[in-house]
């Protein structure tokens, strides 16, 4: 997966700018305020249809314009070109791919991207939507099953949470047998997912933190001992007075263990750093090597992140994945040793205009 050219047009602070970037490692430097974040936020959109900075994409779009656009020519693992757009306007969000309309999922799948940036640590020490967010990812990249059945179990949630506030006890049942139908099935690919993720996870975090002395522990979101459907009708009285479902894959979480410690409450801030970029690395491996599709990285402010010794690290390691990586700093000394890699650019941003150097 390749962005072969990227053209951005009223993001943030970017009017417009076209850039060819490199197959490889692209560098993006300048000051603060100056536009990297919004390139990298460009294209997350683009690869995902939502923002990492604001909850709603219209608050992307340039303050005195009235819609932003976002368009790729992209080269697929398999050789193909096609060419990926984004509209967003005050009211609608309009996808194209090749031409034609398509929705959110047809994206994602056609450019998977991963972001790392200085909120990434909450998904060690926020609470638990963080984390099943970052299964989620992970499992829709990897089995297209998934989201159909994701899809029907959270429009089960929905109705059943509707009739508990609502209190009409008579149409539960049949919400009930959908909830558990599906609430398993999301619940069985989440487990066969940490179940792949593991080993990857370990080899990334002996990398990053020289340790393998590190586990994944799974909480399905209810007593596994019993089944779902039992726990439902235990769950009744309570779930009926408070107006919603207590127990089922919705309330899912993982924790992070090292030598058998909650790694949260035993790390240092900047080893939480480390641990949650062995994560989000282990994802994009477990990625590339499952589905053969090279994932987009996009780093943003990299010398907040990591210190001067596990730069390098990380950069040698981006130039070896096969991916193409955006980075931002504002310096480019704050990359460290770009002898370790060959095949890179570099771009200067200053108040939204973007050169290469």
């Amino acid at each position: 997966m390749t962005l072969l050219k990227l053209d951005v047009f009223s993001v943030r602070n970017i009017h417009s700018a076209s850039i060819q970037p490199s197959p490889g490692i692209n560098l993006i430097i300048g000051a603060n305020a100056s536009g990297k974040s919004a390139l990298l936020e460009a294209i997350f959109i683009l690869g995902r249809a939502r923002s990492f900075r604001s909850n709603h994409l219209k608050q992307a779009i340039c303050f005195d314009q009235s819609q932003m656009i976002i368009a790729a020519q992209h080269r697929q693992p398999n050789g193909s070109e096609t060419r990926l757009g984004v509209q967003v306007d005050a009211k609608q969000c309009e996808i194209r791919i090749d031409q034609e309309s398509r929705q959110k999922a047809d994206l994602a799948y056609t450019l998977p991207v991963q972001l790392i940036h200085p909120k990434s640590y909450q998904l060690l020490d926020a609470g638990p939507q963080n984390r099943r967010e970052f299964l989620d990812w992970g499992i829709f990249n990897h089995k297209r099953q998934f989201l159909p059945a994701w899809r029907k179990f959270s429009k089960a949630l929905q109705q059943r949470n509707a009739l508990l506030k609502t209190r009409q006890i008579k149409q539960l049942s049949a919400w009930d047998k959908e909830l558990v139908e599906y609430g398993v099935l999301v619940n069985e690919f989440r487990q066969d997912y940490i179940q792949l993720l593991q080993p990857e996870f370990l080899q990334m975090a002996g990398q990053f933190l020289d340790t393998t002395q590190i586990e994944m522990r799974f909480n399905c979101g209810w007593d596994d001992k019993q089944p779902l459907e039992q726990i439902l009708r235990s769950d009744f009285e309570k779930d009926l007075r408070y107006g919603y479902t207590h127990s089922g894959p919705h309330r899912a979480d993982f924790l992070t263990y090292l030598n058998t410690r909650l790694a949260k409450d035993f790390l240092s801030r900047g080893q939480q750093k480390l641990l949650v970029l062995a994560l989000l690395l282990s994802q994009v491996s477990l990625l590339n090597n499952q589905a053969q599709n090279n994932c987009c990285i996009l780093i943003d402010d990299l010398a907040a992140e990591l210190d001067t010794e596990n730069r390098s690290k990380l950069l040698k390691y981006l130039a070896g994945t096969g991916c193409q990586v955006f980075m931002t700093s504002t310096e480019l000394t704050n990359f460290g040793d770009l002898s370790l890699i060959d095949n890179y650019k570099v771009f200067h941003v200053e108040q939204g205009y973007i050169k290469q150097l």
